[in-house]
């Protein structure tokens, strides 16, 4: 009962890894270099070799504002890829997850996006991402668990806490941070877990949101990260999201809503706060290592 995950070299495939070998569960991890998820004819090749009985889609392009520039790419690997795993795994049976994003939503809101509510996505990024999502739940009905998630971080790769991180032990001065954006900063550990969880308690495949309890700004994030760090929170200072604009936008209301889970036996994951207080020690040693 092998599982496979695609993405295997990003922060959420790492997690995975790590969460898989603590419940000793038996898997096998490819990176973008190893296989190609856009190239139906590798994947289904792949997967009827190692016959996986879960398929984990962690690959993703996930460059927001260079979606905007290179949509079609984009699309390529958040949209047929996905599908082509949907392909796979609905001729072998196997259970696929495939992880989404609240850029499929319009992000202009004051309450939260509920799992079945209408989507808006308002980039490329985001358009690819929904796209992804029909052509899955299109092709595989029956057997896919999509999780949406949002604001990932983690020990690994790059990410906001790291950086954050990294400017409260530099002690770099003041760091600006708009708190007109509010979404669910989301620990990588915690949804490796929840979506493991998800798939062994055999719940109803269907669409979840799988990110840490409660709601914040960018700017209360990064003062809890400062603070952790033992840092100067004055130094950091809250702006709007107009003294820095990007080529993609960014939704202002990323808050999404855990009802699905209540059809499961798997409670909601954990509050934001509770998450980034565990996970810390392990960012700051890891951006200490990295110099």
């Amino acid at each position: 009962m092998t599982w496979l995950i695609t993405g295997g070299s990003g922060q959420l495939g790492l997690a995975f890894q790590a969460e898989l070998g603590l419940q000793e569960i038996e898997f096998v991890s490819f990176n973008s270099n190893q296989l190609d998820i856009t190239n139906q004819q590798l994947v289904a090749e792949l997967v009827n070799s190692i016959k996986p009985s879960v398929i984990i889609n962690a690959a993703a392009w996930t460059d927001v504002d260079g979606a905007e520039t290179s949509p079609s790419v984009a699309h390529a690997v958040n949209a047929l890829g996905p599908q082509n795993l949907a392909i796979a795994a609905s001729k072998l049976g196997a259970r696929l997850v495939q992880v989404s994003t609240d850029y499929v939503f319009s992000g202009e809101g004051t309450t939260a996006w509920h799992e079945s509510a209408e989507q808006g996505p308002q980039t490329a990024y985001g358009s690819t991402k929904s796209e992804g999502e029909r052509l899955v739940l299109e092709t595989y009905p029956t057997g896919t668990y999509l999780v949406r998630t949002a604001w990932l971080y983690s020990a690994d790769r790059k990410n906001f806490a790291k950086t954050m991180t990294k400017l409260a032990l530099n002690g770099a001065g003041e760091v600006r941070v708009v708190d007109d954006q509010v979404g669910q900063p989301t620990f990588s550990g915690d949804l490796a877990k929840q979506i493991i969880d998800l798939v062994v308690s055999d719940s109803p495949v269907g669409i979840y949101h799988g990110t840490n309890s409660g709601q914040a700004t960018w700017f209360e994030f990064a003062q809890e990260i400062f603070k952790a760090a033992r840092a100067d929170v004055s130094l950091v200072v809250p702006v709007s999201s107009s003294e820095y604009p990007r080529p993609a936008k960014r939704p202002s209301y990323s808050v999404l809503s855990h009802e699905a889970w209540a059809k499961t036996s798997v409670e909601p994951m954990r509050d934001w706060r509770i998450a980034l207080a565990q996970a810390m020690p392990a960012i700051i040693s890891a951006v200490k290592a990295e110099g």
